[in-house]
């Protein structure tokens, strides 16, 4: 049996219909389920049950013996919300309890962390452990996610096997109801569906033109491909980032969005929202050495052979996967 946190999620639905591929059917799948749009992201998977994440721990206390390995996908991932007690409510304490279950009932677990917790990048993108006191956050979803990083990190009590993944910026299908958050690749296609271009943020800092600031965009199905070489592997614990290597342009994201369409490319700009212009990252490209060192070999999508998988064959087709 194995369990999937945030299963209604984007990531989460997308690593339940991974396993299905890969035959693993006795599956729990954990969220609040409050949501219908984010619900559709399970339609058709096969799954043993659901369980609310509040109930978690007591389902857990009955039925640790059946389960083999955690995915703790779940979290609040809004970077523009400012609620700091929903945050240790949802991301920290939530994830402290899930570790300390599996530690006590000899549980293998793999959480989600981010690359929100390199904050500007000021001591670079290499998933070492020695620098995550150092790292400053820009907001208070990064922080939560550093904050869990640096706690579990000081345990003596861990899971026999545990892995932190510091996700970039994830984009694929099942991101349907995430509004705001959706990657801009979603918003790309929406605009483009309803006025035939689209409007980029622009860029607020010299050193970076408008369109041409740089993140590492990594394919939701290479996400979960990684999810479950862990699975298998259960060995060299630790903190690992999840991204291609390569940073790319929104513009060239948007641009590929276009040609996925069939359709020319139509882009301007507008300011980057007040809320969140002191809080945005200009530059993140992970450093992949500690994973490849381990054993992992399968190649990453290219962003246009990623965002032409996607638009063609899920927003054109209005398809879950």
């Amino acid at each position: 049996m194995i369990v999937v946190t945030g299963a209604a999620g984007f990531i989460g639905s997308c690593m339940v219909s991974k396993l299905n591929q890969e035959n693993f059917k006795d599956i729990i799948v954990v969220d609040d389920f409050s949501s219908a749009a984010k619900n559709k992201n399970l339609e058709g998977k096969i799954f043993t049950s659901k369980v609310h994440r509040d109930d978690f721990f007591d389902w857990l206390k009955e039925n640790e013996k059946e389960v083999q390995f955690i995915f703790h996908i779940g979290a609040r991932t809004d970077t523009t919300e400012f609620d700091v007690y929903l945050f240790n409510k949802l991301n920290l304490n939530y994830t402290k309890n899930m570790w300390n279950a599996c530690v006590d009932y000899g549980i293998p677990l793999l959480y989600a962390s981010s690359a929100a917790t390199y904050g500007l990048g000021e001591h670079g993108y290499e998933d070492s452990h020695e620098i995550v006191d150092q790292l400053v956050p820009l907001n208070p979803y990064g922080e939560s996610k550093n904050d869990f990083d640096k706690w579990a990190l000081a345990q003596d009590r861990q899971p026999y096997f545990w892995a932190g993944m510091k996700f970039f910026n994830v984009y694929g299908p099942n991101e349907f109801h995430k509004s705001r958050m959706a990657s801009v690749v979603y918003h790309t296609f929406n605009q483009v569906g309803e006025t035939g271009a689209m409007k980029l943020f622009r860029s607020h800092n010299p050193d970076f033109k408008d369109g041409m600031q740089l993140r590492d965009f990594v394919y939701v199905k290479d996400v979960v491909e990684v999810l479950y070489f862990f699975l298998q592997h259960r060995k060299d614990s630790g903190l690992y980032n999840l991204g291609t290597g390569k940073a790319r342009a929104f513009l060239d994201l948007a641009k590929a969005t276009f040609n996925g369409m069939g359709v020319k490319d139509a882009i301007s700009f507008v300011d980057t929202p007040f809320d969140i212009r002191d809080k945005y990252q200009y530059f993140t490209q992970a450093n992949m050495h500690k994973l490849k060192s381990i054993g992992y070999t399968k190649p990453f999508h290219s962003l246009e052979d990623g965002v032409t998988d996607y638009v063609e064959n899920y927003l054109l087709t209005n398809r879950y996967y």
